[in-house]
């Protein structure tokens, strides 16, 4: 594709405004949760927007420990910190407190959604060179893809320009305003990369201003819902001729939903937009989109109203939405590891991250049971977490036991665990008694003489250059 001269002119005019970031990061060893891994350096891009602030991808300073930013033609690198970060949307803020780095800038505006084969410039800085670039590709699909990063279903724009290491969190520009945010790839494909759309932008950045500069994420109904594309299913469920819909086939607790639909409901509305037999909604010229398009445009809180079909009943139905809680988290940038250790054993809450360290191939390596657990167990209760003995740091007191790491820590003392912090409780009080009992999955038990694990505690921590027992 070939830009006009007067289109290169203006895009020209916005290299003052796309910034180059570089971070030094350490992710956590989830394995030995007391320890960081090697730093790294990493460089990304990003672009300064309203009030002083740079917009980038949170993958780009995830785990960060130090992170600056230059601008186009400036040889000074100006230390920055992060405004707030939505690693769910791939999104992060950075400002820099130096007063030089904005002078000669101007922030670039947000557009819209472009149209199919209308021609974006991503400008950023990929690696193979130090200067700013831009690749020209033409808009070739508008729909919900898999945020590689953070692991959600967002609304995403495909282009036909790769989106290379170093492009993520540049801007992708057409007529002069912001379309969207470089953010990944398809691996396995050439020339194919994928931008964030500027309604998934505003709503990061609405997000960050409601809530006091703390990003709280996407609202979710918290339910799993069936086609009704088979004329046999929609005549059982009682729908007219013409009726389209969705049904709910499952609901997850503790969410607004559950108190208010019910399983094998048939959803035939979303505020107010019919659902379609395939779960769609209209959108733009003649395109349709997953109803879940509907809830991304919603705020923690939010209500949606549901025309509903039950049992022959037809009725709306007002559903608060809001982010999901997860028994297993599925991304935990940016903090530390929580573990707790009681003579050298070993207890962490089960997270995707301690599973990803098993590999790229963590879905075949790690323990069937716990991966079955992380992808399919939802949270029952408020605060319930799955916590397992993940090592035994092995000494003559806790001898035998470590052929119990990675079972799940069921009871303590008598009492059901909720969380990795009520199990340090009880832990703790039952210092007073002769011995501590542990039921773990498939009835196995630890039993340790509580005096002499109390002697041998902090000798093992010290033979394994450990300084603190517990971060819960």
């Amino acid at each position: 594709q070939v830009l006009g001269e007067e289109t290169e002119r203006e895009l020209m005019d916005s290299f003052d405004s796309i910034i180059k970031v570089f971070t030094v990061a350490a992710s956590p060893n989830w394995f030995m949760p007391w320890q960081t891994k090697q730093q790294r350096e990493s460089t990304g891009s990003g672009f300064i927007i309203a009030g002083k602030r740079i917009l980038t991808n949170a993958h780009c300073v995830a785990d960060q420990c130090h992170i600056t930013v230059r601008k186009h033609g400036d040889p000074n690198k100006y230390t920055a910190r992060i405004v707030a970060v939505g690693h769910e949307c791939d999104l992060a803020l950075l400002t820099t407190d130096d007063p030089s780095f904005w002078e000669g800038t101007s922030p670039l505006e947000l557009g819209g959604i472009p149209e199919l084969q209308d021609p974006v410039a991503v400008v950023g800085y990929p690696t193979g060179g130090d200067n700013i670039s831009v690749s020209v590709g033409v808009v070739s699909r508008v729909e919900p893809q898999q945020y590689s990063h953070g692991a959600s279903s967002l609304l995403a724009i495909q282009i036909d320009a790769a989106i290379n290491p170093g492009n993520s969190g540049g801007p992708a520009i057409l007529d002069h305003k912001v379309v969207g945010v470089a953010f990944q790839s398809l691996e396995g494909a050439e020339n194919i990369g994928f931008i964030i759309p500027v309604p998934i932008i505003e709503h990061f950045l609405d997000d960050v201003t409601r809530n006091g500069g703390a990003y709280v994420g996407f609202p979710a109904l918290g339910i799993n819902c069936q086609a009704l594309e088979n004329g046999q299913l929609r005549t059982y469920y009682g729908m007219a001729e013409g009726e389209s819909g969705i049904l709910i086939s499952k609901i997850r607790p503790l969410t607004d939903a559950s108190d208010k639909l019910m399983k094998h409901d048939v959803i035939l509305t979303i505020d107010g937009q019919t659902v379609a037999n395939d779960g769609t909604v209209p959108f733009r010229n003649r395109e349709r989109i997953s109803f879940d398009y509907v809830l991304s445009n919603k705020h923690a809180g939010d209500s949606l109203t549901l025309g509903i079909l039950r049992e022959g009943r037809r009725f709306d139905v007002s559903v608060t939405a809001n982010p999901l809680k997860q028994l297993v988290p599925i991304q935990m940038y940016d903090m530390l590891p929580r573990y707790f250790i009681y003579a050298g054993l070993v207890f962490v809450p089960l997270t995707q991250p301690y599973l990803h360290e098993y590999g790229e191939d963590w879905y075949s390596q790690s323990p069937r049971r716990l991966c079955d657990r992380a992808l399919f167990w939802e949270q029952k209760e408020e605060g319930q977490e799955l916590v397992i003995l993940s090592q035994v740091l092995q000494d003559q007191v806790n001898q035998g036991f470590e052929a119990l790491c990675n079972l799940m820590v069921t009871e303590c003392n008598g009492v059901k665990i909720k969380n990795l912090s009520h199990l340090a409780e009880l832990l703790e009080k039952g210092k007073g008694t002769p011995f501590q009992k542990l039921i773990l999955e498939d009835n196995r038990v630890i039993v340790l003489e509580t005096a002499r694990a109390e002697s041998v505690h902090k000798n093992i921590l010290e033979r394994h250059r450990i300084e603190r027992d517990v971060h819960v």
